[in-house]
């Protein structure tokens, strides 16, 4: 689903969001000095960069099912246990870590209720497990904008609305479904600015998740005409703020 992409694209693509949004994650959920954890869906290493600085790297893992995107996360942080592997499979033994993390992933697993239930597996009893998917379903993700443009001029146009967890209350359901208690629901926003159309648009060319590919697919004449609906939508002020706000669940295992 567009994630067979150079590091570098998803890094232009989501990267800028992603960064702002792992310092938010992690404090929600409590990560503090003196903790292991994991970070599953890592992709070029947004969030175990911040996990690493509260809480080095020797007490962090990672994983992520691209080897391009493990090879850039090694490449980034070299001291840091960065693995090729799935979250519903991961190659660590039970209790390992006092917190599990899943940044913009869960929502993208194959089987979300296991994905989740393999982190819960990994984490200590009474640890934390913590995910966050933007909010597509309410439009107040960061590419509202992109996928307005997309339905006025093609109504029957899947979006990411439907992904698991892109609605209210999603993201807690799955994490109940796998067994985690004390789950608390919340709701993460952040800004990110852009000098000026081209570099707003730039991105979704590059063939990055279900928004890349819907670009990728289009005929030499709707590719121009999506970019010029965009256009029209952000207006012509720039710089321009883009906000996103993710729906976030954090929980404890049993």
């Amino acid at each position: 689903m567009g994630f067979d992409v150079g590091a570098d694209a998803y890094g232009r693509f989501m990267g800028r969001y992603a960064e702002a949004l792992a310092v938010r994650l992690a404090d929600a959920a409590g990560v503090v000095p003196g903790l292991r954890a994991l970070d599953v869906g890592c992709g070029t290493g947004a969030l175990t960069a911040e996990l690493a600085a509260r809480l080095g790297p020797a007490a962090v893992s990672a994983v992520d099912p691209s080897a391009p995107f493990v090879a850039a996360a090694r490449e980034r942080l070299p001291q840091v246990d960065i693995r090729r592997a799935s979250a519903e499979l991961l190659p660590f033994p039970d209790g390992g870590f006092d917190v599990t993390l899943a940044q913009l992933v869960v929502h993208f697993m194959t089987d979300p209720v296991a994905g989740l239930r393999e982190m819960a597996r990994v984490t200590r009893p009474g640890g934390v497990v913590a995910a966050c998917v933007w909010d597509h379903a309410g439009r107040r993700g960061p590419l509202t904008v992109f996928w307005q443009a997309v339905r006025s001029l093609d109504p029957d146009a899947h979006d990411e609305s439907g992904l698991a967890g892109a609605r209210e209350g999603d993201l807690a359901d799955l994490f109940a479904a796998a067994g985690l208690r004390d789950v608390r629901s919340s709701m993460l926003t952040v800004e990110v600015s852009f000098a000026s159309f081209d570099q707003w648009w730039e991105p979704y060319t590059l063939g990055v998740g279900p928004a890349g590919d819907h670009v990728q697919r289009l005929d030499p004449a709707g590719r121009p005409a999506l970019r010029d609906r965009c256009a029209s939508l952000l207006g012509e002020v720039w710089p321009v703020e883009v906000s996103g706000s993710a729906w976030t669940a954090v929980g404890r295992t049993r």
